[in-house]
């Protein structure tokens, strides 16, 4: 399906809306059995999930309306990265911010939840979007073009990392070493970058001791069946008792308070369940369209708006691929959802105005 000039590439909008309508039905089928023991009502996170999604495609359909070069605007970069600061630093602050399972996260503003992290994700995109579009021609250089970039990204990054949010931090810095790599970046800077912050990496997990479980639990997970390792062998059951056609949907058992997180960082397990290989693969080769049509729309325009397609592309299929990874067993335990698909308010939010972004800069290819 070819996009002419002046259109929104069709076929990236559709993909999506499929996604979220998948994921729709997939986080009722996920929680409805526990939304009906804590809530009384099997259709909570579901509603919830709607309400968001309203949200997300309002904020959609104004980015694709709005023309995406008015956040090269050094202003309005700005502006973003200051109340993106601002919020990171109001997660600390009593009151205001809220601690789940002894992490403080996020925001609470009357009876929702903000999660400042998912903006800052978006945040980092734009200014990394605009800052190499600019500076193209001093990026080759460490002291005078990269090293800015790495200094500010870091604070962001830092202050992520103090919530704790190590999987944001580490799925953060492969959409930063991707746009810097693209946007002429020299390797060998970039690979004494990754060198330099192993020792960081780890003592961050190597201090924690829930990371360092979660490292050794995904090199044997059944050493500690009931403890670091259930989760992902819960996700091991139901990708097995799916098989390739699956239970069926809404006949899964795992989500019976057996799969932690059902809902949200493990909804493709119960994808695998009750839709099967099938299911898992669709979705899979869904989030490959998206990273089609992203790159394609990069690969056809230039400047900031080649950054920002690239950069937001990486950003939604990165997630992804890691989330995929995570319950899949490929990688160790990070607290990364799936796009579109899993429960979350903030994170779908961002997400769709994301998408709405990248359908905006489409506009220009042919």
């Amino acid at each position: 399906m070819e996009t002419t000039k002046g259109q929104y590439d069709r076929l990236l909008l559709m993909t999506v809306m499929l996604l979220l309508g998948v994921g729709v039905v997939m986080v009722y089928s996920s929680s409805s059995a526990v939304a009906l023991t804590s809530y009384n009502d099997s259709s909570y996170f579901m509603r919830r999930q709607i309400m968001w999604a309203i949200i997300g495609l309002l904020c959609m359909m104004a980015a694709m309306r709005v023309d995406h070069g008015k956040l090269a605007d050094k202003r309005v970069v700005l502006l973003l990265l200051v109340v993106t600061f601002v919020l990171l630093v109001a997660t600390f602050v009593p009151g205001i911010g809220r601690t789940v399972n002894g992490a403080r996260r996020w925001i609470r503003a009357g009876g929702l939840t903000f999660q400042p992290a998912e903006l800052m994700k978006f945040t980092l995109v734009v200014y990394m979007s605009s800052y190499l579009s600019t500076k193209q021609e001093l990026i080759g250089n460490f002291k005078s073009g990269l090293l800015p970039a790495i200094l500010v990204s870091g604070v962001f990054l830092g202050m992520t990392l103090l919530q704790p949010d190590f999987g944001t931090v580490m799925a953060m810095v492969v959409v930063m070493l991707c746009m810097l790599l693209a946007g002429g970046a020299s390797l060998a800077h970039l690979g004494g970058i990754v060198l330099a912050g192993l020792p960081l990496v780890y003592v961050a997990v190597a201090h924690k001791a829930y990371r360092l479980k979660r490292i050794t639990s995904f090199l044997n997970p059944w050493d500690d069946p009931l403890g670091a390792g259930h989760q992902i062998i819960q996700s091991f059951l139901a990708f097995g008792s799916g098989g390739v056609f699956g239970r069926g949907l809404g006949e899964g058992r795992q989500k019976f308070m057996f799969l932690p997180e059902r809902h949200s960082d493990f909804i493709y397990a119960v994808i695998g369940e009750e839709l099967g290989l099938i299911g898992a693969v669709v979705v899979l080769l869904l989030f490959g369209v998206i990273l089609w049509r992203g790159v394609r729309i990069a690969l056809r325009t230039d400047g900031f708006s080649k950054m920002l397609a690239l950069g937001l592309t990486v950003l939604i299929c990165g997630q992804a691929l890691i989330n995929m990874a995570v319950v899949t067993g490929i990688m160790p335990t990070k607290g990364i959802a799936l796009p579109l698909v899993s429960y979350g308010g903030s994170a779908l939010v961002v997400t769709l105005a994301s998408v709405g972004v990248l359908l905006n800069i489409s506009k220009e290819t042919s």
